[in-house]
Formats: structure tokens, sequence, C-alpha cells
């Protein structure tokens, strides 16, 4: 028999009975009976119930044995009386009578505990993640991810994508977020960038011949945690496609993404057939953000014209003015109490807005509220018709300029939706968000910048980069989205020097500069790049998603704490003076972070 295991903890069923066997795992619970201990021993793969009576040698090591130590056990499987079968646990039919045991490793108290589902707090978690991973549900979401971005491999290599790795060691790039640099031994005062995107490099294995690429890319950008985004580093299905247009990375990539949501859904409904497509403009005006969760019903729309000039002075003033107004409707809300409404208004206050205008069309058709009472009936019925409002519905009313507008009638619409409890559940709703804007121009200081990705091709190539006002350019650049949740950034690429030239002219940055930071790519263009595009949905997203997980730490394996602190290996650290002195690097540490590293400063505290 094997050293450690005939069969794993998952495997025993009740026609093993009478089988000599030998398990290996973890103390995952114990009950003391008196004469009896029970022992719940977990593997990776489940647990077994294994037993022993007091009158054996043996009993004295299982009773001291603590939980989470590691023991190796052997003894004949019995079946268990009826009454005392598991019928949750595909071994729950059968237990091990204990007739040898081996402590493979004795485990100390716990800090925390693995079985059941106390919630200990992030500290403790991600300072203890291998114990945190033992968890059966950790664990699960560890498995599930693992076993999507098999699916994921095996569907992208059955359409002919092949697997290429680039670069970690590479050069800084302008990708809207901040690098992180490594410094060079060899060379004094340089530093190579661990690369936010494998953006570059995808595009350059196009121009190298090579068709349809992609890779499970780790990324890495020093920017802030948020519940959907890790700091630090994740993880993209990254692709690239030669010879194609945008529809083609759409027909490329949607099978893969319905396909792996399908088959990890566990009856959850998945869109079906192609995506919606969205135009970034329409997706503004009818949901206020560019990743709409459209399991809300609701539809925003915009009403401006209905108080230009109107008997409402506030908006009156305020359109006239230049500023919109959206609608946003309440489905059945006009049986809610007066403390609904009130409640939604202080909430918008809180929130920065002036508050939350409304009309209630009532179940006789008759409009009320403090709207109403100002505004013509001609108008009130326009508003009822534009937003598609019924009897018995409401409507609340944003009111600003258009950015600022559009995206608080986003944010009321989340929040109304909630408030109502009319968000479709147990599905999955992609779309695709296409036509975003190439330009847009930064507030404070009046100066066009990208709005989107630099490397995209404007539609209508050079002659619109020449001749349109730069704000009314739109660029092959698309999102997909699913449930509110950017999954992916995608466009087809600009393989034209002059036409990226010209695109980063506008931008502000000069021939010079773009030579100096995309050389590399440039070149190659200059010798023959095909038209290609492509797209990189995060894996950590998707697995979220699918673990119906609210945060994406726990999709991960070894995740970094909101601070970008990894407490379970000391990161980051201070490095020696040795490691200082061989890469020619001195400290300049801010005042707060010198005194927090030799003590507090005496003078200072005098």
């Amino acid at each position: 028999m094997h050293s450690f295991r005939s069969h794993n903890c998952a495997e025993i069923r009740s026609t093993d009975t009478d089988t000599l066997v030998r398990l290996s795992g973890w103390i995952h619970r114990k009950r003391d009976h008196g004469n009896l201990v029970f022992v719940d021993l977990r593997d990776h793969y489940g647990l077994t119930q294994c037993v022993i009576d007091i009158s054996s040698p043996l009993f004295e090591t299982v009773e001291k044995a603590r939980p989470e130590s590691v023991i190796t056990v052997t003894g004949p499987v019995v079946k268990r009386s009826d009454e005392t079968i598991n019928r949750n646990l595909p071994t729950g039919e059968v237990e091990v009578r204990i007739d040898e045991i081996t402590v493979e490793s004795a485990a100390d108290v716990l800090p925390m505990q693995v079985a059941g589902d106390a919630d200990f707090g992030e500290e403790v978690r991600l300072r203890y993640r291998f114990l945190d991973l033992r968890r059966e549900k950790v664990h699960a979401n560890i498995m599930l991810r693992s076993a999507v971005i098999s699916s994921i491999r095996r569907r992208m290599t059955d359409q002919g994508f092949l697997e290429i790795q680039t670069p970690i060691l590479t050069a800084s790039s302008p990708e809207g977020a901040r690098d992180y640099l490594v410094p060079s031994r060899h060379h004094p005062g340089q530093f190579y960038a661990l690369p936010q995107a494998p953006q570059q490099f995808k595009q350059l294995l196009m121009v190298s011949g090579f068709d349809k690429y992609f890779q499970i890319a780790p990324c890495f950008r020093d920017e802030d945690a948020r519940a959907d985004r890790s700091p630090g580093e994740f993880y993209q299905l990254d692709l690239e496609m030669a010879f194609v247009e945008q529809e083609d990375v759409f027909a490329a990539l949607e099978p893969v993404l319905s396909g792996v949501f399908a088959e990890f859904a566990n009856g959850r409904e998945v869109t079906k057939g192609a995506f919606p497509r969205i135009a970034y403009s329409e997706s503004m005006l009818k949901y206020g953000s560019d990743k709409p969760d459209l399991r809300n019903p609701i539809v925003i729309s915009d009403v401006s014209d209905a108080y230009r000039d109107s008997g409402f002075g506030l908006f009156s003033k305020l359109v006239g003015q230049g500023c919109i107004v959206r609608a946003v409707p309440a489905p059945g809300a006009a049986d809610r109490p007066r403390s609904f409404f009130d409640k939604l208004n202080d909430w918008a206050r809180d929130e920065g807005a002036g508050g939350l205008g409304y009309i209630v069309f009532g179940a006789d058709g008759v409009a009320k509220g403090p709207i109403a009472k100002n505004l013509e009936a001609e108008r009130i019925l326009t508003i009822k018709e534009i937003s598609g409002a019924k009897d018995g519905d409401a409507v609340f009313f944003v009111c600003g300029k258009q950015k600022d507008a559009e995206k608080f009638a986003g944010v009321a619409r989340e929040r109304i939706c909630d408030e109502l409890d009319i968000r479709a559940k147990e599905r999955f709703d992609f779309c695709w968000i296409v036509d975003y804007p190439m330009f847009e121009m930064d507030e404070d200081s009046g100066q066009i910048e990208f709005s989107h990705n630099p490397f995209s091709m404007p539609q209508g190539g050079l002659e619109a980069l020449e001749t349109m006002d730069p704000l009314d350019i739109l660029a092959y650049q698309y999102d997909i989205v699913c449930n509110g949740i950017e999954l992916s950034s995608g466009a087809i690429r600009n393989h034209r020097p002059e036409i990226m030239i010209k695109a980063f002219g506008m931008a502000g940055y000069g021939p010079d500069v773009v030579e100096d930071k995309f050389g590399g790519m440039l070149r190659a263009f200059r010798y023959g790049a095909p038209p290609h595009g492509g797209s990189a949905p995060g894996i950590d997203r998707i697995v979220m998603l699918l673990a119906d997980e609210p945060n994406i730490r726990e999709v991960i394996a070894f995740p970094m704490n909101q601070r970008a602190e990894d407490l379970l290996m000391g990161a980051p650290g201070v490095a020696d003076e040795r490691h200082l002195k061989e890469l020619h690097l001195k400290l300049n540490l801010p005042k707060i972070k010198r005194e927090q590293e030799s003590g507090p400063n005496v003078d200072a505290v005098k």
C-alpha cells in the first residue's frame, strides 16, 4: 500500500465496505462522544469521517491531535447505520475505523478556524492566507479559477489562436496608470518597467506575421484597490488578430465568453447569440454609464426640452444656461409612502447633488408631487411619454451640466433599482459598448487628450483627424460589459505611422516623443503592418462574477490588501544597503517615512 493514501477523502463509497484503506489529510473537525472520537479528515478532494474508540491504544494520539494537524490513517471501511448516514457528503454512507495513525505534522493553536464560515477580517485572512485557502468556499473559488482558465485556453486554441508569452521586463509606457519600475544593475540610473499590459508586444506579433495570438497575461499597475480591481497585479485573456474588422473580434470572443459562462453558470441564464452593441453616447444617455448593468430594467431619457421655458423655474433656468435634465423612471413606485421619496432626496443631497425632484403618476392618471404643481399639464404628458412611464409609476429628475447629470442619473438608476428590488436575478447579461470618442477635453487645462486607448484607429482615419473637430471623432474602441462590470477593453489598432503621429500630436505629444516612447512599434509599422485588433477580458473579474463574489480578492490565491501590501510574505519590504549599492540607488524618503523607520525626531518632539 502507498505510504500516504490508497484513496483520497472523497472517493470511498459503500461498495468499499470492509476494504482496508489509507487516507491522508487535515483534521477538519473532531467530535468527542466519550467512548468514541470522530474525526472529519479533509484533503483537496473532500471529507471522510474516521472513528476510533477508547479501547484503542491509539485513542490518546487522536484525542490530542489539534484541528488542522496532518495525519495518515489506515483501517477498514465500515458502513454507517441508517440513522447516522450523512446525505450531504459523497462519503456519507461510510466511515473508516482507525487501526493505524501517523501524525505527519502537528498544528499549533490556530489564529483562525478553517472549519465553519466565521469572518476573521481581511488582516487575519491575508496574513494566514494558507489557512484561509483551506476553507471550503475560498478553496472552491481557486479551483473554479483554474477550471475557467483551462476552458478559456481550450476554446482559444480550438479557434486557431497561438499562446505566446511576452516579456515581463520591458520599457515604461503611458498606459494610463503608474508603472512598477525595476532598477537595472548593469545600467546605473536606468529602469525596466513591469508591463501594464502586453499592448505593444501583441501588436508587434501581428506585424511579425502571426495571425491569432493569446495568452493569460499578468499585468502590473501601481493603482489603488477597488472591489473589482486588485492592486499591483491582475491577469487578463490577452488576444490579438490580424486582418480583422471590429465585428471579427466580436465573433471570435463572444463564443469564448458565453461558452465559459454557460459552462460554469450553474443554472444561471447567459446572453445567447450575438451580444447587444450599444454606442457609448447611447449608453451614457440610457444608463448613465459606459458599463451598464442590463439586469436593471430602468432606462433613462432626456427631457431637457420639456423643461425649456417652462413653469418650473429652476430647471427652466438651468436648461437655458446649457444644462440638461435626465428622467429616471421608478416603475410601480407611485404607491410608495412619502418617506420613500424623501429618503431618495436626502440620499441625493448626501451624494453632492441638489436633490432628486420627482413626479408621481397615480393609478388614477393624476400627476402629483412638487414639480407637477408648477409644470404645465402638456409638458407633464410629454415627460410621461418620453420616459415611458405608466400610471402607477414615478419619475425622478437629475439636472446639471451634461457630464455631471449623466453620471449622477446613472448612479440614481442603480439606487432606485435596488430600492425597488427590480434587478433581474440569476443571469449574466453581456453587451458591447462601441463608438467611444477618440479624444476628450481636460476640464481644468482645456487640453485635448485620449479618452480611451491611444493605439486605436480613429473612425475615418487620417482624413477625420485633419478635417473634424477632435471631440467629434469616434474610434474603433469597444468594451465588453457583464452585469455592470467591465470585463475588457479593446480596439482596432492604429497600424499607420502617419495616423499615429497625427493622433498623438493632437493629444499634445510631438513626433519626437512618439518616436522616443513608441519607436520600436513605429519602426515595425514602417515595414508593413497588417490591420489588426484585439481585446483583453479580465480573468479575475470573470471568475469573480461566476463565483458570485463581491470582492475580487476572494478569487485570487494570494492577493494584496487594499494598501497593496502582501501581509503573508511581508512585501513591500526595505532593501538592505548591499542591494541599494549594487543597483546604484540612494533613498530619498519623505520625512514621515524616515521617522517611522528610524524613530521620532527628538528635537522635533522637544
